[in-house]
């Protein structure tokens, strides 16, 4: 488990970090989003004790990152961005070193090794020399890396960058099986990634947190999330003054439309209220004629940039 209170980094006089708070629990997913400089990396650079804040409270595993900072390493695995590599080495070799750099015992360091070939789909490449594997093999071996230990807890900084699109999915299932069983808070700037791959989504922007919230529970906050789309024929002044009367309508815009003795309306409705079925029921009573209707469809983009534009 992750926990973050009141957390603060500054650069001389620049905010980088500004007072935020956060919690990761065992076996969620989480992904930590924000445009560049949004203080993302600062923030999982202080979560793996690389740098020190100047003010809050990060405990691991219940353990202080102060007062037991060589026991919070022991319990996370990171990869950072650009993904650590020996290009000299080949996989087993590379493997073999990182499980003595953490002390791996001797006599448990073949099964550490074997354990982390499998869940990372590296059987094929144990000979390869590291220079020789693609940039998708070279994100599976940074990930054997950071598990070669088995930490409870997993921070991955873009783990997709530069990848291609069938790679990109086969780091994603392998962050989703991976996270079963660990916590895991991931920086990207790949939001379809974050909705397939996140339990939960938090949003930084110029240092403080400025969303969290599940993928679907944030995107109700987008303004499509509130806008229904109608097509019908009938009286298009009587069919407006019949749905302003509707509670929880808040505005009506006429949209152009081609077709003959058909109108066109973009209806915007309170936060968190569907009304579809109160305006059916409304151009029914009237006798007018519903021949489409439809809930403009909210991103998770959308409201990435709702929350991060200045």
């Amino acid at each position: 488990m992750i926990e973050v209170k009141n957390l603060t980094k500054l650069y001389g006089d620049f905010i980088a970090v500004d007072n935020i708070s956060f919690t990761v629990n065992k076996g969620e997913i989480v992904g930590f989003l924000g445009p560049n400089g949004a203080g993302k990396t600062t923030t999982m650079k202080m979560l793996t004790c690389y740098l020190s804040p100047n003010k809050g409270e990060i405990k691991l595993n219940n353990l202080d990152v102060f007062e037991n900072s060589l026991d919070v390493r022991k319990n996370i695995g990171y990869l950072p961005e650009n993904t650590p590599v020996y290009e000299d080495l080949n996989v087993i070799e590379s493997l073999e070193f990182f499980a003595q750099i953490h002390h791996i015992d001797t006599e448990k360091r073949d099964k550490a090794i074997k354990r982390v070939i499998e869940s990372c789909g590296l059987g094929e490449k144990l000979k390869n020399e590291v220079s020789e594997l693609s940039k998708g093999y070279k994100q599976r071996l940074g990930l054997a890396q950071a598990l070669i230990h088995n930490p409870d807890i997993l921070i991955l900084d873009e783990p997709t960058t530069g990848l291609d699109p069938n790679q990109i999915a086969e780091i994603r299932d392998l962050i989703k099986e991976i996270g079963k069983n660990k916590t895991i808070i991931l920086s990207t700037h790949i939001l379809s990634e974050v909705e397939a791959t996140c339990d939960r989504v938090i949003i930084i922007n110029r240092g403080k947190i400025v969303g969290q919230d599940t993928p679907e529970g944030l995107k109700l906050r987008s303004e499509a999330a509130n806008v229904v789309y109608i097509e019908f024929e009938g009286k298009l002044r009587e069919a407006e003054e019949i749905l302003r009367q509707i509670e929880g309508v808040k505005n009506l815009y006429k949209v152009d439309c081609d077709l003959p003795k058909v109108h066109r309306l973009r209806i915007e409705t309170e936060n968190d209220l569907d009304l579809r079925k109160e305006i059916n029921h409304a151009l029914q009573k009237n006798e007018m004629e519903l021949l489409e209707m439809r809930k403009e469809k909210a991103s998770l983009e959308e409201v990435f940039r709702q929350l991060t534009s200045n």
